[in-house]
């Protein structure tokens, strides 16, 4: 009788660990300095939550958290959403949280909404000087989660007629950051009447919206 109320006490207490471990996840959107709007698109990462909760399985918070480069509490959110137009600016303690952050395991989605490029290239050269930004191959994991693209990062919007592209800052072999660059993809998860965008684009971009989080997860 003891044995078997004490296996039942244990398979509750798994039980219970479970659910704290998969319910409730929290994402964050990554606030900066330097005058750029890290406000932008703000539906995109609430859509895109809700569509992952909905088609991969995931129990993510649908409101995500704002968080500043130099907060501690980033260490609590295993993803960081970053986009916007302008100047990126990181200072000292913000590169320190944030190297420290990403090499215990964080993970950071920088989506170009289009005049960020110059910007965030200069801050990540800052962040980690001796790493630099590497094109992710069509045949990346991150292309080939829940929703496969054969062809890498889909297009979204279109700015200066070049392709879109992925690309990746990794540490012994880990991904730690992902950046898309000229396609917008954070846009195409915004609501439907901000920017016109037909169904089967904001599918795309919501697909592979949801693929990097998976992979974030997983990796």
């Amino acid at each position: 009788m003891k044995k078997t109320l004490l296996k039942l006490l244990l398979f509750v207490v798994i039980c219970l660990m479970n659910l704290q471990d998969t319910n409730g996840q929290e994402l964050a959107i990554l606030k900066y300095d330097g005058g750029g709007d890290w406000y932008a698109n703000p539906t995109s990462v609430p859509n895109l939550i809700i569509f992952c909760n909905s088609n991969i399985a995931t129990t993510i918070t649908v409101k995500p958290i704002v968080v500043s480069a130099s907060d501690k509490d980033i260490l609590n959110y295993p993803i960081l959403f970053m986009t916007g137009h302008g100047n990126v600016f990181f200072k000292d303690k913000d590169l320190k949280n944030l190297r420290n952050y990403l090499l215990s395991g964080g993970f950071l989605h920088i989506s170009d909404n289009y005049g960020l490029d110059t910007y965030i290239r200069r801050e990540l050269k800052k962040l980690f000087p001796n790493l630099d930004l590497k094109e992710i191959p069509k045949d990346h994991p991150i292309y080939h989660q829940t929703y496969v693209f054969k062809n890498g990062i889909p297009k979204i919007h279109e700015h200066d007629l070049k392709p879109a592209q992925g690309f990746g800052l990794f540490n012994e072999n880990r991904m730690m950051i992902y950046y898309d660059y000229q396609t917008d993809l954070s846009d195409g998860w915004e609501d439907s009447a901000v920017h016109g965008n037909s169904n089967s684009i904001r599918q795309k971009a919501l697909q592979m919206g949801s693929n990097i989080i998976e992979y974030a997860f997983t990796h």
